[in-house]
């Protein structure tokens, strides 16, 4: 890709950096540190500078993979003027590939210090997650076998971001890992899950291509449709279904139901929408993630 010379002089502004960052993401990290940080209160376990801690991990790894996807896939030709997303700003020219790169570099480094915090404050198993967490971050787009490209970017979202966020959210304040964690970031982990879908179900026609094989891509059109709306009604059915199993269960995790309409319209609109309309549902899907786990929290707050 040839970039205009006069831009590469320019030194990016901050909301080009802000543009790289792709705020509108972050509810996908902020919503299962919400949760987690909400049981740790429910059992009266809540510490606030790791649940802040925590936070400050979970949307630094959500920025850091947005900053390695932008890199990699334009150094791998993935991102093209065709593509019908956002912006990115190494394909386009607004922010030189190795500024992205240090960036990216500066902000998982970042992440790490962080968690070495956490660390410190329960135990070497944060190592691990963290660890786990920020090379997974890497193998996204990156790597001799990039997660995303090999139809795994869907399980990687929601094991990161559903239990792993959720979980890990509880122990750096409990200390320990709770059952109810496990089973309450389920529904979280489907809903973030759903947002990479609308992303990839947008993109089918680009990623194919270019060789990125999404599971949206092998799964055809209907088939990321089906699952996006498979994984919105998972996390509205499972919280009955949990209440009814686990009598110990806070008695108000039934308090995200009363978004259900506003599910019924996110998935009408991934169903009709195509191209650059679907980045307006994929906003609303992020809402959607972010409604559910309020209410859920409150719920459990309530409970």
């Amino acid at each position: 890709m040839m970039e205009d010379p006069e831009v590469k002089k320019e030194r990016p502004s901050l909301a080009t950096w802000a543009m790289a960052a792709r705020p509108k993401t972050l509810p996908a990290a902020f919503a299962p540190v919400l949760v987690g940080t909400a049981l740790a209160v429910y059992d009266n376990v809540f510490a606030l500078f790791p649940a802040l801690a925590a936070l400050f991990v979970a949307l630094l790894l959500q920025i850091g993979v947005n900053l390695a996807n932008d890199y990699f896939d334009c150094k791998k030709g993935i991102d093209t003027p065709e593509r019908q997303g956002p912006v990115r700003v190494t394909q386009s020219g607004l922010i030189s590939p190795e500024s992205v790169k240090r960036a990216m570099a500066l902000v998982f480094v970042l992440a790490g210090a962080a968690g070495l915090y956490l660390a410190a404050v329960a135990g070497p198993p944060v190592l691990v997650l963290g660890a786990a967490a920020i090379l997974s971050a890497l193998a996204y787009s990156g790597g001799p076998f990039p997660l995303a490209s090999n139809s795994l970017g869907d399980l990687f979202v929601f094991v990161f971001f559903g239990p792993v966020a959720v979980c890990g959210t509880y122990f750096v304040q409990a200390g320990k890992f709770g059952a109810q964690s496990f089973w309450l970031s389920l529904p979280v982990g489907f809903l973030v899950t759903a947002i990479i879908v609308v992303n990839n179900l947008r993109d089918i026609r680009t990623d194919k291509k270019t060789g990125k094989i999404t599971l949206a891509v092998r799964l055809g059109r209907q088939g990321a449709i089906a699952e996006f709306q498979l994984l919105v009604a998972a996390a509205y059915f499972f919280l009955p279904v949990y209440m009814f199993l686990d009598p110990a269960a806070p008695r108000n995790i039934l308090a995200p139901i009363v978004s259900a309409p506003f599910a019924v319209r996110v998935c009408r609109s991934v169903q009709f929408s195509v191209g650059r309309d679907l980045n307006k549902t994929l906003a609303a899907s992020a809402g959607l993630a972010i409604v559910f786990s309020v209410l859920l929290s409150l719920g459990i707050l309530l409970g």
